[in-house]
């Protein structure tokens, strides 16, 4: 027979979790009604204790002065009627050393004892106990009496009385107990009602936030825990805010970018299509020129696009890689495109831990830039030494004003939007610089044009690498004897 598995919990249980105010009024109402019961009991022990103390003192002393009060055995009653009145609920009585017990009321038969006899025969000099006769406990007391030796004066006094006043101390102590508990519970009620007032506030806030999504701060009051929470909220909102605009205007930028070359696109198409074969031969290789760059540019910008939009960079190869051999290759690729410009690279050897591909496409990037800004005719100069990418053009350099924002997404000056580009070249070269835990930088070269600083750590020269074993094993072998096997 098979039964269904249980719906709640991956282990086939479910789990009930309790409310914080819930939670906080039950410890509360723990702790001070242990609180309360621990205190009751102190007290009422106490007072136990205190009154057994105190009737166990004034039997002693009782007996002690009916002992000396006694001359003869016969005269146990008038002595006991004199010291002890008016306690009608003690008993005189006496022991001898053969045992014989004689008391000198009726009542309940208390039998006597080892402790009693040792008085009597001189082995003891007081006994102290309770001996239970009847329906009726006694504390009983045994002092020699030293008129007669060889019998012990025995008083018996009913623990009845201290009984009930115990028995009533108990019951107003369990009362004041449960109404201590229960004032506990109130009093955790109340304390879990007002104190997480705030964040029963605080959540309702963010509540708000989630249903409406309108990211706006949340009040703070105070400067408690509680204000420190909503400072945190709040920051987190002003994260998610930013995060927000910046996606929006990433959204809005790219849509705009795109616009440009998709309108040409189509432009074009359009044109090709209804010319048909009528159209000269140099005006359609010169249209198909213009969809063959359109499409080139549309691919590197949603290129550009999903590079910057992904939250985790694509697997890349990490390895040593010679920073002046990469950039040899990204001035002969640059070179390619702008075959009216000089470039001048002084490059001294520099080796970096990273992704070559990537550290190649954001010098080819600067380099790109430079080339753009630079006059027809003119020089692109670059440098690496210890380390540090600097490209110089000669163009107009970069205004005051736009040197903060050259390395955002799709910032565009004034004067570049009419050039073609996306606006991420750059933007791409600071995601790299940070991957690889470098730093990029703009400014004015001294031919006055613009001067872009690409910092990679690394070294001059080469990390040595150790051998592999077969080679440290055979030590004759050559490297091409190694590598093969």
């Amino acid at each position: 027979m098979t039964f269904p598995s249980p719906p709640f919990g991956s282990e086939g249980r479910w789990h009930y979790r309790r409310s914080l105010a819930s939670r906080v009024t039950l410890l509360t109402t723990m702790a001070v009604g242990l609180s309360v019961a621990i205190v009751a009991l102190g007290a009422y022990v106490t007072v136990r204790m205190q009154l057994e103390s105190s009737l166990d003192d004034s039997l002693v002393e009782r007996a002690k002065n009916t002992s000396a009060a006694v001359e003869q055995a016969d005269a146990l009653a008038q002595a006991g009627a004199t010291v002890l009145y008016p306690a009608s609920d003690v008993r005189i009585g006496s022991i001898q050393y053969d045992g014989t017990v004689n008391f000198v009321d009726t009542g309940d038969v208390i039998h006597l004892g080892e402790p009693e006899l040792a008085v009597a025969t001189g082995d003891s000099k007081l006994s102290l106990r309770t001996i239970r006769a009847g329906h009726t406990d006694y504390r009983v007391v045994a002092v020699p009496i030293s008129a007669r030796p060889g019998m012990a004066l025995v008083l018996a006094q009913s623990l009845t009385p201290t009984q009930h006043v115990l028995t009533k101390l108990g019951l107003v102590t369990l009362f004041f107990g449960l109404a201590g508990m229960v004032a506990a519970g109130l009093a955790g009620w109340g304390v879990a009602r007002n104190g997480l007032r705030p964040v029963r506030r605080l959540t309702e806030a963010a509540e708000e936030i989630a249903r409406t999504e309108q990211l706006a701060p949340i009040k703070v009051e105070g400067d408690d825990e509680i204000a420190r929470l909503a400072s945190a909220f709040n920051q987190m909102l002003a994260s998610l805010a930013a995060s927000r605009d910046r996606q929006r205007r990433l959204v809005a930028d790219a849509g705009h970018e795109l616009r440009t070359p998709l309108t040409s696109l189509r432009t074009n198409i359009d044109l090709l299509t209804q010319a048909g074969t009528s159209l000269p031969d140099e005006a359609r290789a010169e249209l198909l020129d213009d969809v063959r760059a359109q499409i080139e540019e549309l691919t590197n910008l949603v290129g550009d696009l999903v590079e910057l939009a992904r939250d985790d960079p694509t697997p890349a190869v990490i390895g040593t890689l010679e920073l002046h051999e990469v950039l040899d290759q990204a001035v002969a690729r640059v070179r390619r495109r702008a075959p009216g410009l000089t470039f001048e690279v002084d490059a001294d050897p520099w080796y970096v831990e990273g992704d070559a591909a990537a550290v190649e496409r954001a010098l080819t990037n600067l380099l790109d830039n430079a080339a753009k800004w630079s006059p027809p005719g003119g020089t692109v100069r670059v440098t690496v030494h210890g380390g540090e990418v600097v490209v110089d053009d000669e163009g107009a350099g970069i205004s005051d004003a736009d040197l903060p924002h050259v390395f955002e997404r799709f910032y565009r000056s004034a004067d570049s939007r009419s050039m073609p580009g996306s606006g991420l070249g750059l933007s791409i070269v600071a995601q790299v610089a940070e991957r690889h835990a470098g730093s990029v930088e703009a400014g004015r070269s001294p031919s006055g044009g613009a001067r872009l600083t690409f910092r990679l750590p690394g070294t001059p020269s080469p990390k040595p690498t150790e051998p592999p074993p077969s080679a440290v094993r055979s030590g004759s072998a050559s490297a091409s004897e190694v590598l093969s096997g």
